[in-house]
């Protein structure tokens, strides 16, 4: 392998080579993430990068977060539970075209979704939750009834308990967003995967934090935990600007929502797109994509980073598929790059700065 030095160009042995390809990789990780805590918001942030066909396997992180630091993932549990519903239809138990009032009781689901008089919500299917196509509003970022949304209250300072009898009560006094599986229709709802939360526990006859561990055990993820952790381990809290977000009463009522390091995340993401809970040859079914918010679109219980060519003219953007959290938290792959990458700025108020800076570790790749 050759490599140039001020226009000369040395041969390197193969050991030599690959420990150069890491030196450089881990020093351009380690510049980029650097880069990030000179931005006045970001008190720490945290990123690794993993390729086993590239042999690449870096890890960086500035401010208050160290390389092995426990953070706040968010809404990249929905791939949590994405994976043990796949498994449940590798398995033959349930079917992703199966109604959900064939899991929930009738107080739950009626009148999820009435629209012009007519209750569509005996119409939902599990892929309607998965992919974000039920027509549920969100009970955390969809406007209530009086105009205001619960996410707001909650990232001033006002930790809120939402256990999943208050969720379904709040969004039947919401407004529907469409009729379930209106064709080319999504809208991206914590809500759907707080009833596929209930569904999993019916079928497997175990709370979803249970489902969580086993599943954070059997990949050996020793530094995953639901929150509130029994075992009390800590986690850096979240930040809305310079002040820390008390979610104690959330996470104590949801279940499932969890802390844990990059170099989990990453663990989990390779297991989840090698074939570990649904067969690798199947995975592309789940690429049925919807747009949901710029720049995301959303599959069958996947995310995908989308840029269109127009607004990158000079490169195509490669497939960037897996999942973020509203705290600035991502977990990737990129399928053209054989890599991975995980982390997080641990920051609600700068959403964007998460994404540029993992488009610059993935252009460096």
């Amino acid at each position: 392998m050759l490599f140039g030095d001020q226009g000369n160009f040395v041969i390197l042995s193969p050991d030599k080579a690959l420990d150069h390809h890491l030196y450089m990789t881990t020093t351009i990780l380690e510049s980029i993430t650097g880069n990030v805590c000179k931005n006045k918001l970001i008190h720490g942030a945290v990123f690794h990068l993993y390729s086993r066909e590239r042999q690449i396997d870096s890890t960086s992180a500035c401010g208050n977060l160290k390389p092995d630091s426990r953070f706040y993932i968010a809404s990249i549990n929905k791939l949590f539970t994405s994976a043990l519903t796949l498994r449940l239809v590798t398995e033959n138990r349930l079917q992703l075209s199966n109604k959900i009032t064939q899991y929930l009781p009738q107080i739950f689901w009626k009148d999820l979704v009435t629209i012009n008089g007519r209750d569509f919500s005996g119409e939902i299917t599990v892929q309607h939750l998965l992919s974000h196509t039920s027509g549920l509003p969100c009970y955390l970022i969809d406007k209530r009834p009086d105009g205001k949304k619960n996410m707001d209250f909650i990232l001033r300072g006002e930790d809120q308990a939402w256990p999943v009898g208050k969720v379904v009560s709040e969004v039947k006094k919401m407004k529907p967003k469409f009729a379930p599986g209106t064709p080319g229709k999504a809208s991206y709802g914590e809500t759907n995967f707080r009833l596929l939360d209930e569904i999993l526990q019916q079928i497997q006859g175990k709370p979803i934090d249970e489902l969580y561990t086993e599943m954070f055990r059997e990949l050996d993820m020793q530094d995953t935990e639901v929150l509130p952790s029994k075992s009390g381990t800590s986690y850096m809290p979240v930040y809305n600007k310079q002040n820390t977000v008390p979610l104690d009463k959330y996470f104590g009522s949801t279940h499932h929502d969890v802390a844990s390091s990059a170099k989990d995340l990453r663990r989990f993401l390779e297991a989840y797109f090698s074939g570990k809970f649904y067969a690798k040859e199947q995975l592309a079914e789940l690429e049925v994509w919807n747009n949901v918010f710029f720049p995301f679109k959303y599959g069958i219980g996947l995310q995908r980073f989308y840029i269109p060519r127009i607004l990158s003219p000079f490169k195509a953007v490669p497939k960037i598929i897996g999942h973020c959290g509203s705290v600035g938290s991502i977990a990737f792959y990129v399928p053209e790059k054989s890599i991975y990458i995980t982390g997080t700025v641990n920051q609600t108020a700068n959403p964007s700065l998460v994404f540029r800076t993992m488009m610059k570790i993935i252009d460096k790749c």
